[in-house]
Order: structure tokens, then C-alpha cells, then sequence
């Protein structure tokens, strides 16, 4: 079973900034795709960026030139470091990964989130 454990989250003024943290344990797996997900109150859970093994990276428009993934999939870490942050971005932070374990079987799994708060 591999399990993902995010750290990081806290109550920021709008304008500051907060690191995410992640990390893949367990055993006989591979990682291909590790990102970020979020999801606010009433709303859908939507992506926030992802990283392949590769290195490539993909954003989604309202976090653009803002939040930056990095990170090592290879070693099973994964950051988003969030600048300039808006009230809109409060949610929710999942990290989640891809990738397959025993017999080939892919899986996605996903972590408990971390609470993002933004004050006006």
C-alpha cells in the first residue's frame, strides 16, 4: 500500500506565500506523475499542476506564474510553492501519484490534504 503525506498548509494574509509538501512510502511501486489537486467548500476538486518522471510540468490558468511544482519523483517528493497568494486560492491541497506496483497494476493513489487559508 503506499501512502502520501502532505505538510505545509497554514493561514496566510493575501500576497504571502506557503511551500506544500509531499511524500510517497511504502514498497514495490513506481512513481510516473506526481501533482496537486484542490478543492474548496461546495466546489469540485480541481488540478492545481502536475510533474512527470520526465521533468514536465502542466498548471492550471489561475495558478499560472504563481505556484511552481519541483520536486523528484524517482525519490517519491513532490512541492508546490504557492506566491502571491489570493483568498481564492483556500481549499483544500491533495497531493496525489501515479504509478504501478506489483504485476504492473497501476494505481492513483491520494493523500488526507492540507488546510490552505487566505485572508483578504
Amino acid at each position: 500500500q503506499v501512502q502520501l503525506v502532505e505538510s505545509g498548509g497554514g493561514l496566510v494574509q493575501a500576497g504571502g506565500s506557503l511551500r506544500l509538501s509531499c511524500t510517497a512510502s511504502g514498497s514495490r511501486f513506481s512513481l510516473d506523475t506526481m501533482g496537486w489537486f484542490r478543492q474548496a467548500p461546495g466546489k469540485l476538486r480541481e488540478l492545481v499542476a502536475r510533474i512527470t518522471s520526465a521533468g514536465m510540468t502542466n498548471y492550471a490558468d489561475p495558478v499560472k506564474g504563481r505556484f511552481t511544482i519541483s520536486g523528484d519523483i524517482a525519490k517519491n517528493t513532490v512541492y508546490l510553492q504557492m506566491n502571491s497568494l489570493k483568498p481564492e486560492d483556500t481549499a483544500v491541497y491533495y497531493c496525489t501519484a501515479r504509478g504501478s506496483g506489483d504485476y504492473g497494476i497501476e494505481f492513483d493513489q491520494w493523500g488526507q490534504g492540507t488546510q490552505v487559508t487566505v485572508s483578504s
